[in-house]
């Protein structure tokens, strides 16, 4: 599996311990922010990261700045991403089953062990593909410009 990671200024040092992490796991990391400055801004990544999935150059994303929540909005305006702002290992097992959500957005502020447990529940929770979540989906697609 290739997963994508991108995080702000604010994020770089856990990204790092995250990269490592899901290296030695076996999972093939792509960083689309590899020379963070205090200048950057988030949007600009959460848009290279979410255009690497829609193209099919990674499977899933995982996305960080300070809340995660600026960064989770800019990648949900991207045509097929279905980003979810989690804090916590049943909200990741869920938004893989429910939602199928193909990109993760985290806090900086996560600790780094609750930020590994929540990213190998998102990575081996599958899409139930029960219809009412089909269904959806569907309608959540329907809304894209």
């Amino acid at each position: 599996m290739k997963i994508g990671i991108a995080t702000d200024h604010g994020a770089q040092e856990k990204k790092k311990m995250l990269f490592a992490y899901l290296k030695d796991l076996g999972y093939e990391i792509v960083d689309y922010s590899p020379h963070n400055t205090p200048t950057d801004d988030y949007p600009d990544y959460a848009r290279l990261l979410c255009s690497a999935i829609t193209n099919h150059e990674v499977d899933y994303g995982i996305l960080m700045c300070s809340t995660g929540i600026g960064i989770s909005i800019a990648a949900n305006k991207i045509k097929g991403i279905r980003c979810a702002k989690v804090s916590t290992v049943e909200e990741a097992i869920l938004t893989r089953k429910d939602n199928d959500a193909n990109v993760i957005s985290l806090s900086a502020k996560t600790s780094i062990a609750d930020a590994k447990d929540i990213l190998s529940a998102f990575l081996n929770t599958e899409f139930t593909y029960d219809e009412r979540h089909i269904r959806r989906i569907a309608k959540i697609t329907d809304l894209e410009v």
